[in-house]
């Protein structure tokens, strides 16, 4: 079930996606009096699921979820029709058009999803508001993992800066690590500021990593609630008992008793509480899975989360700067493709990748900062100078406004050839990609 809710919001997001593209060539055409013959949402080689025409325009889905298409008259893409270009230009047709007309038609797709992702954001702060946990509220320490002791990280650090750059948002110190190619991490240890040093060759293993606690942060375990047949609640612990202890082992923290009571499944074990001024040791039989049924308390409870409430018009402005915000974090993600020290083109991914991000169960919030991101991504990767994509064709334009000469047909249905076997060949490794990690796993 798990995974049909992961593929039905990918569908839904591609769609959005695809659709709103596809939209800005359309309107971009129809503007500059341009004919357009099909607007299809996916690829149809061979039969459609679905079509209609309405005027000039034939409308439909296609069964292969690879992306989508308008056809316009008069221009070589990837449907390859060289019967029309044989005949004599007419005035509704793309290549009659001034190269100006053109270049707008050919960028109307990118644009459209950079405004995609602006509305998105506009419509979340809106709703939902920004809430994130501030770094200088972290005030238990952080909790890491072997990753992250190689960088010299350890339980109970706190983190000051990276690059000696203050971070406000907690969740974001991974990604400043990796996208800005940090070269040290400041923190507090007992007391003492300590600077390390990232050693080579970290940020390939970082990007690879799969654990989503790399650096996380520390909490005491106070009981908040029980879960239904509680072994803890059997053996008489009590909610808002303080948990210290395991078999007399400090458990200060809840990480610490998740990891040491993972040592003891279908034992007997003496946790230790503190219950108002008593301290209690109290016996428990541990389950076999290894949890006692004990959630602890909220996260509120510990820390002061920072949120900004925005009215419709506060989060205009707001929305413009986070969708330039994704725009530089993502091109900064394609230059790591080109570092040969973090190797991160072996982290390419394809549609498993890309449908593996979305949640488990559907988050509405979720869905729509994931869609967003990914219509950030589908616009730069277009824009991308490669024949067959819109920046193969924009780039062509260019060639054109500047040298005043138009490239012959032939040289295009060519450039469109190679462009095609280029990006079969990038999918072929994106999605081989993730086969090879299905094996991995």
């Amino acid at each position: 079930m798990e995974i049909a809710i992961k593929i039905i919001q990918f569908l839904f997001s591609l769609s959005i996606l695809v659709i709103i593209h596809e939209l800005g060539h359309f309107l971009a055409a129809k503007a500059f009096k341009t004919r357009v013959e099909k607007f299809y949402l996916f690829f149809n080689p061979w039969f459609s699921l679905f079509k209609f025409r309405y005027g000039e325009t034939e409308y439909g889905i296609g069964w292969l979820p690879l992306g989508g298409y308008v056809k316009i008259a008069g221009m070589i893409d990837e449907s390859m029709d060289k019967v029309q270009l044989s005949k004599p230009p007419q005035p509704w047709e793309f290549r009659s058009k001034p190269s100006w007309q053109r270049l707008i038609i050919m960028l109307g797709g990118v644009t459209m999803n950079i405004i995609l992702a602006v509305m998105i954001y506009i419509f979340m702060l809106t709703t939902w508001g920004e809430e994130y946990l501030p770094t200088s509220e972290v005030k238990y320490g952080i909790r890491v993992d072997s990753l992250a002791m190689q960088v010299g990280l350890r339980d109970g650090d706190k983190i000051l800066s990276i690059d000696n750059e203050q971070i406000e948002n907690f969740n974001k110190i991974p990604e400043k690590i990796i996208l800005d190619d940090a070269k040290t991490i400041q923190v507090e240890r007992n007391g003492e500021i300590l600077n390390l040093e990232i050693p080579v060759g970290f940020l390939n293993k970082l990007i690879k990593h799969k654990s989503p606690d790399f650096i996380s942060f520390r909490i005491p375990f106070e009981v908040g609630e029980f879960t239904n047949k509680s072994a803890a609640k059997e053996a008489g612990i009590e909610l808002n008992d303080k948990i210290i202890a395991l078999n007399d082992k400090p458990t200060l923290y809840f990480s610490d008793f998740f990891e040491e009571i993972q040592k003891h499944k279908s034992e007997e074990v003496t946790v230790t509480v503190l219950r108002k001024e008593d301290t209690m040791h109290i016996r428990v039989n541990v389950p076999e899975e290894g949890k006692l049924g004990i959630y602890h308390k909220p996260l509120e409870n510990y820390f002061t989360f920072s949120k900004e409430e925005y009215s419709f018009f506060e989060a205009i402005p707001a929305g413009v700067v986070k969708a330039y915000n994704g725009v530089g974090n993502y091109l900064k993600q394609l230059k790591l493709l080109f570092n040969p020290e973090v190797k991160a083109y072996e982290s390419v991914g394809g549609f498993i990748t890309i449908g593996s991000i979305f949640p488990a169960e559907w988050l509405w919030q979720s869905f729509w900062t994931l869609t967003a991101f990914l219509s950030i991504m589908l616009a730069i990767l277009n824009v991308l100078p490669i024949p067959a994509l819109d920046g193969g064709h924009v780039m062509f334009l260019f060639y054109e406004i500047i040298t005043r000469r138009k490239p012959s047909d032939k040289f295009m249905e060519y450039a469109q050839i190679t462009g095609m076997v280029i990006l079969f060949a990038l999918l072929i490794f994106a999605n081989g990609n993730d086969v090879v990690k299905l094996f991995r796993e």
